[in-house]
């Protein structure tokens, strides 16, 4: 676009009108066009620079060979090492599973042989102690 044509941030007879027409058909629109005649230059700088930081750290060659040579080896160690704790992890979590499942088995055996004793000696069926009338 013709920098001639453009609209830009700043106290101007095109954008004091814009932001007079915003304002009269709805109160949102006269706010965002007086943040961009105030903050228009800002927001521009802005977002060029978090375009440029975007693009600057998705791009993996830093122009040393060496470096990255080095880098990708210690990238590949650690999603190795990853994997392996991964697995360590599920392993663990098929131990204490395994494991609590035994105890609840125990609790339950133990339950059962307990109540299995009183319903033979009818200790289940007998009144307690201070309920005669």
């Amino acid at each position: 676009m013709n920098s001639s044509t453009s609209i830009r941030p700043g106290w101007s007879p095109v954008t004091i009108g814009i932001m007079v027409v915003g304002f009269i058909i709805a109160w949102p629109l006269g706010l965002a066009a007086l943040a961009y005649i105030l903050w228009g230059d800002r927001i521009h700088t802005a977002f060029d620079e978090a375009r440029y930081r975007w693009s600057a750290n998705r791009s993996a060659d830093s122009g040393n060979t060496a470096f990255d040579d080095y880098r990708a080896h210690e990238l590949k160690r650690l999603e190795e090492e990853r994997r392996k704790l991964n697995t360590m992890r599920e392993e663990f979590d098929r131990f204490m599973h395994e494991l609590r499942r035994a105890k609840d088995k125990d609790e339950f055996d133990r339950f059962m042989s307990e109540r299995g004793r009183r319903d033979s000696t009818g200790f289940d069926n007998a009144e307690p102690a201070g309920a005669s009338t």
